[in-house]
């Protein structure tokens, strides 16, 4: 099994969209394209229900392929960990059992296959979680109510990029914000394999204004492309010097 590039859109946001088109919609646009998405809920410490606004978060991660969770301020950078590697894990047990189903026909599935071979499969899954190529476009939301909140998204994706620095495979990663000053969408943070100089550009992020959910997912869907073709120069690059 040939091992690619797992692509992922991470949201993270504290409420629902009211501008634009339907981000469910947007996001199952961007799993048709091959872009997982995965979205982080944050509620404040002080909340004891989740509001209404989160039903959008599990629409927007069932749609575009991907796991949510509501998770409490102070949880957040652990939280972003672990959906970031869920989604992998997800999004490739999907690709072995479609390549399992090719194999074994169709009506046959990983239930039906006996227990030490699955866990033989798993193996092949986690190996390749470790091996693959993965790039993440963060995609924060910075409308009024998430002011208090952006410093603990800042110190968790400098988690995120510390911890996922661990694995085998290439990593790269983009931010972006929204709303921006003068449009929907914002770039923070341009492709790079580490988010360790994300300290320096967080601080300059202001809050405030709508919450174009829909139109971001549809411009981080843009800058995957833009990604593989500055990819491919690199690549070509490197092979030039070497």
């Amino acid at each position: 099994m040939k091992k690619g590039t797992l692509k992922q859109i991470l949201l993270i946001t504290d409420g629902c969209s009211n501008k634009g088109e339907d981000p469910a919609a947007t996001a199952a646009l961007a799993y048709q394209q091959g872009i997982t998405v995965n979205v982080i809920g944050i509620m404040d410490d002080n909340q004891t229900e989740q509001p209404e606004g989160f039903q959008e978060v599990e629409d927007i991660s069932m749609s575009g392929g991907g796991v949510s969770q509501i998770v409490y301020k102070q949880a957040l950078s652990q939280t972003v960990q672990t959906v970031t590697k869920q989604g992998m894990t997800q999004t490739l047990q999907g690709f072995v059992n479609k390549e399992l189903k090719q194999i074994l026909g169709p009506g046959q599935s990983m239930e039906d296959i006996e227990p030490e071979k699955r866990g033989e499969i798993m193996e092949v899954v986690e190996d390749m979680g470790e091996t693959c190529d993965l790039e993440v476009l963060v995609l924060v939301d910075t409308s009024a109510s998430m002011k208090d909140k952006l410093p603990t998204v800042k110190e968790s994706l400098i988690d995120l990029s510390i911890s996922l620095n661990a694995r085998i495979g290439r990593n790269r990663f983009c931010i972006y914000s929204f709303p921006g000053r003068r449009k929907d969408v914002q770039k923070v943070f341009d492709w790079s394999p580490k988010l360790d100089s994300v300290s320096t550009i967080f601080p300059k992020l202001t809050s405030g204004g709508i919450t174009p959910t829909g139109p971001a997912i549809r411009e981080a869907m843009y800058q995957f492309g833009r990604n593989t073709l500055l990819r491919s120069f690199e690549d070509e690059q490197g092979t030039e010097e070497a």
